[in-house]
């Protein structure tokens, strides 16, 4: 990110902050004239000041040289430093007026001078040149919201444009060739809410890091202005009054709910197949942008496509068996399931409670970082959330670091490579990243006890119609008549292919239930097993995580995914590269590599996915989505 601005050539001099009309600082002008940092006028009528509420709410690089003490650096901050040019360090002693700004003196030659202004002027999230919607990040729109170059309301109007081009419109003409199907249903509120974070910024500057980000959410999270149907056309009408925990978490952050995203059905399967819209007896099959004739993955595969064909800044899923990571292999995203009791599920169509989670999907490890400050919290209506007391970080972008695998052990189960060709070439080369950027990756034998936390199934077909029937009992809208899964048969209105798995789950009767996810069941006993067992691996090598792959070219790998769900511990997924033609596989289908570690350990994992981002640059844009015009 920091080399990015300043090979880009971007001046950073100025937020949303209030601007000085009096700036000492002959410094500026120096700057100015030297040709180091381009300065807009000093002498404008003055911004509202920032209100500094979400303190560390920015990755470290934007905020340790603060020296104003609001957590940010500002036009204030280098309006201060600019009155202390020329100031040295005292040879010996110590001296008050040296010790204000030594921090900013970033070349560390013991005096004050403008080239420590410019360093210190990269570190203001400002950017008043060309603002381009595609692959912008969270750090690009506050930049460029923060400068006036571009607002809330016409990101959002450009991410609504660009779903209405491209989400069902055939692009790629090629054989097989299919439209993305990613989105359900846009927000008739979003432009209003828009409009009030134009307004938030206004008066109060860039108060969080989500303010006028527009994001997509499954459509199995209940927002109280759409629709949340599941992917059935069954609950087209289930309208909530309230909002799930999560969304309203982004909504008090400033975020922008843009859209609901598609799904697989219920969030059963993981080709992302759902009815909502369709005729009875007709379905929909969400598509990836990279290769449109292939699944984006699922069952969130509907925010997979449409983050990477950036239709949305941001977009939430689900996964009770890897769908957050599933669909972010497949676009090559980033993905974070975080551990069981950090995000609330209440307002979230359940699959199965013992291992549902949600979380964020996006384009780099900063968003998904970002997005997750938004949706962490104890919340009373979901009681396993209580176990994240005192675990949670102020901000989980203060854990992106680019210097993180330095010293940092990682193991990896040999077993879970497999021989997929992309896979093991794109898995080995990941093996030499790390190595080379400063950690040590420790090949481990797998044991009949990890291969059974590997072989535990998933709870969807002993859980569903449970907890099915507590979300219909607190959140269905009253108007909704197909309110079980024998009224979801009955009404004929879903996938046509699924009519046999409704049934098999309708037939789960309590005692197999209690059987399997009692206090007592075999399935809580082991997810426990799982997760003792797992975590003394890790602690017993003295390791900071598990890494393996997340899948090969759109397919799964053996059972990876089940590693996280089975133990309830956290795991991030990162692009680690593509398919080549010489592999033989699916050529430009992406995979990732999926670090895990210990509960409530998500900042370890950001810390070390953003290290290897960076190391390995490994996105790409998929090039039938780009610019509109």
């Amino acid at each position: 990110m920091t080399a990015r601005y300043q090979s880009e050539g971007r001046s950073a001099v100025r937020t949303g902050a209030r601007r000085r009309t009096a700036v000492t600082g002959a410094s500026l002008v120096a700057l100015v004239g030297a040709g180091i940092v381009a300065v807009p006028s000093l002498t404008a009528a003055a911004a509202p000041s920032v209100d500094a509420r979400p303190a560390a709410m920015l990755a470290p690089y934007y905020t340790e040289l603060d020296l104003t003490g609001d957590a940010q650096v500002t036009e204030d901050d280098l309006a201060e430093l600019g009155d202390h040019l020329g100031v040295s360090r005292p040879a010996t002693g110590t001296d008050p007026e040296w010790d204000a700004v030594a921090v900013a003196d970033t070349d560390g030659d013991g005096t004050i001078t403008v080239a420590d202004l410019a360093a210190l002027s990269q570190r203001i999230i400002y950017d008043d040149g060309p603002f381009e919607l595609v692959e912008a990040s969270t750090i690009d729109m506050q930049a460029a919201m923060n400068a006036g170059v571009t607002t809330s309301v016409a990101i959002t109007q450009e991410y609504l444009d660009r779903i209405a081009a491209y989400d069902r419109t055939t692009v790629d003409t090629t054989a097989n060739g299919r439209p993305l199907n990613s989105i359900i249903t846009t927000n008739a509120a979003a432009l209003t809410a828009a409009k009030a974070a134009d307004t938030e910024r206004a008066e109060h500057g860039m108060t969080s890091m989500l303010l006028g980000v527009p994001i997509a959410v499954k459509d199995n999270y209940d927002t109280k202005d759409m629709p949340t149907t599941g992917g059935c056309s069954c609950w087209s009408a289930n309208q909530t009054d309230t909002d799930a925990t999560m969304v309203a978490g982004l909504r008090d952050a400033g975020a922008v709910i843009l859209a609901k995203a598609s799904l697989d059905e219920f969030a059963y399967g993981f080709v992302s197949e759902f009815s909502t819209g369709q005729p009875a007896g007709s379905s929909l099959l969400v598509a990836s942008p990279y290769v449109t004739s292939q699944s984006a993955g699922g069952s969130s595969g509907g925010t997979g496509a449409a983050i990477a064909a950036n239709l949305a800044g941001i977009g939430f899923g689900t996964d009770t068996g890897g769908s957050i990571r599933i669909p972010s292999t497949y676009n090559q995203l980033v993905g974070i399931r975080p551990t069981v009791g950090l995000t609330s599920r209440d307002g979230i169509i359940p699959l199965a409670l013992s291992q549902d989670t949600g979380g964020p999907i996006a384009r780099s490890v900063t968003d998904a970082a970002v997005a997750l400050d938004a949706v962490t919290g104890v919340d009373a209506a979901d009681p396993v959330t209580s176990a994240q007391s005192g675990k949670v970080p102020t901000s989980y972008t203060s854990s992106l670091d680019p210097t993180s695998l330095q010293g940092a052990r990682i193991g990896y189960v040999t077993s879970m490579v497999g021989t997929n060709a992309t896979t093991k070439r794109l898995f080995d080369e990941s093996v030499a990243k790390l190595t080379a950027a400063g950690a040590t990756v420790v090949p481990i034998a797998p044991t009949t006890a990890f291969n059974r936390v590997l072989s535990e199934g998933s709870g969807s077909t002993n859980e569903f119609k449970h907890d099915l029937d507590e979300y219909v009992a607190k959140h269905l809208d009253p108007d909704v008549t197909a309110r079980s899964l024998q009224g979801i048969l009955d009404s004929g209105q879903y996938v046509p292919s699924r009519k046999s798995t409704y049934e098999s789950r309708n037939a789960i009767t309590d005692a197999q239930y209690q059987a399997w996810a009692g206090p007592t069941g075999s399935h809580t006993t082991q997810l426990a097993a799982g997760k003792a067992l797992v975590t003394q691996m890790l602690d017993g090598q003295d390791l900071d995580a598990l890494v393996y792959p997340s899948g090969t070219p759109y397919g799964t790998q053996s059972t990876n995914m089940r590693l996280s769900p089975n133990t309830g511990m956290p795991a991030l997924t990162v692009p680690m590269g593509q398919a080549a033609a010489a592999d033989g596989t699916v050529t430009g289908g992406g995979v990732n590599l999926e670090f895990l570690g210990r509960s409530f350990d998500e900042g370890t994992l950001i810390g070390l996915g953003y290290s290897f981002e960076q190391a390995t640059k490994a996105r790409t844009a998929p090039a039938l989505y780009g610019p509109l015009g």
